[in-house]
């Protein structure tokens, strides 16, 4: 592996601001500028959108922090006078609203895309399920969305996949060139013995536990699915057991779910997740629709917490590795494992140790981070050569070119006018 450690810069156009307490998304960008400020490389952070109460303030890890305007040629100026070496698009839509402008103003910088999840397919088994529909590959390849994420990731030199499942259907369905994926899970520590021994054991630990973030649709999804189907049953099983729901930005619908008589609490934020989630005992996650890699799963496995979760909550998760609790999809069948899980020492204590050969196959910070830093070494080494092989990228780079750009800069010319007139 070549060292870089005086040479780059990497300059990332956040979706929204680093919140590593309120979403996976949050934790998985957060890893990733610690991997790069680990190899000495300087780190700026820029994104449309506004601070709030959980943003993190990167400045404290040496991170310079930039407010970016959309459709503003101050973005080009911007970016030229920084001069990155490397550019992190975090998720599709920023590459599609500075792709154009950072390819043009840096030509020779290695553009990345970080998916987070397969947008189109969350989107996709979303309306699927509202219709009443069986989601189909087809209907992912006639979505308009999974042309826009696609095209997206062509334009750039390489995307992060954080599944093996979404790595296989972006080669297998998608026909995307390997060359241009580089599976990136989730960088976690190993849990040692030690680590194992301080967990609270099965008896000091009492009630199940949902969380995640309310503004993620398949979340809100869960809750409802708790509230209204899968909780009664297990509180018929077990009378004395509580559920406690936490996540950031909690709707209305959510807190109204509320109710002590049922033992059904919803809290909304909370501050320290592993705490909430080491004092459980069973973490429930009935997700029906998703994509990526589920933080909460994880959360749980890190803590020692067993689960009971759905096909689409496990995908691309554990590989071919036992699951810590239970997969169902069924209602019943989760009621039922869930309360069995509950109930039995030896089986909790059987689905807490699963969990630990999990993150400690497949989540290996050290490596999974080395991987990385190696293949945008090697991709430097033949940048020119990698973009020539990429046709359908440098074509897509053409015509994004073309509408997009002159779509925006009449944008910003409408803008100036009205505030022209404002004044």
């Amino acid at each position: 592996m070549k060292d870089f450690s005086t040479k780059h810069h990497v300059f990332i156009i956040g979706a929204v601001w680093v919140e590593p307490k309120s979403s996976a998304a949050g934790s998985r960008m957060l890893q990733l500028i610690h991997l790069f400020l680990e190899q000495g490389w300087k780190v700026t952070f820029g994104t449309t959108s506004t601070k709030n109460t959980n943003s993190m303030h990167l400045s404290e890890l040496g991170v310079k922090e930039v407010n970016l305007k959309l459709n503003d040629s101050s973005f080009d100026i911007l970016i030229k006078d920084l001069n990155p070496t490397i550019i992190v698009f975090d998720r599709f839509m920023t590459e599609e609203q500075f792709g154009w402008r950072a390819a043009k103003e840096c030509p020779n910088a290695l553009r990345i895309l970080d998916t987070e999840d397969l947008h189109c397919l969350r989107k996709t088994r979303h309306e699927a399920l509202k219709k009443g529909d069986e989601f189909s590959n087809d209907m992912l390849l006639n979505s308009d969305i999974a042309k826009r994420e696609l095209a997206a990731i062509y334009r750039s030199d390489i995307s992060l996949i954080i599944s093996a499942f979404e790595m296989k259907l972006l080669k297998e369905i998608f026909k995307v060139d390997e060359s241009l994926l580089h599976l990136t899970p989730f960088f976690l520590d190993r849990i040692g013995p030690e680590k194992q021994q301080s967990w609270k054991p099965f008896k000091e630990r009492k009630h199940f536990i949902s969380i995640g973030n309310f503004l993620h649709d398949p979340n809100m999804d869960a809750t409802v699915q708790l509230k209204k189907h899968v909780w009664k049953l297990i509180r018929k099983e077990i009378p004395d057991a509580e559920l406690h729901i936490y996540g950031a930005y909690p709707t209305q619908q959510a807190l109204q779910f509320h109710n002590g008589k049922e033992g059904f609490f919803v809290h909304g934020f909370v501050e320290d997740a592993d705490e909430a989630i080491e004092n459980s005992r069973v973490l429930l996650a009935p997700l029906r629709f998703g994509a990526g890699i589920k933080g909460k799963l994880t959360d749980a496995m890190r803590n020692g917490t067993p689960s009971v979760t759905t096909q689409i909550g496990a995908e691309g998760m554990h590989d071919n590795l036992p699951w810590n609790g239970f997969i169902e999809d069924d209602r019943e069948a989760f009621t039922k494992k869930a309360t069995e899980l509950y109930l039995n020492q030896k089986l909790w204590d059987d689905s807490q140790s699963k969990g630990v050969v999990i993150i400690n196959s497949l989540y290996q910070k050290d490596k999974i981070g080395a991987t990385l830093i190696n293949a945008i070494s090697l991709l430097f080494d033949r940048l020119q050569e990698h973009r020539k092989r990429n046709f359908i990228g440098t074509m897509l780079q053409h015509h994004i070119v073309q509408s997009t750009k002159y779509m925006s800069k009449w944008i910003e010319e409408k803008n100036r006018n009205q505030s022209k007139g404002a004044s």
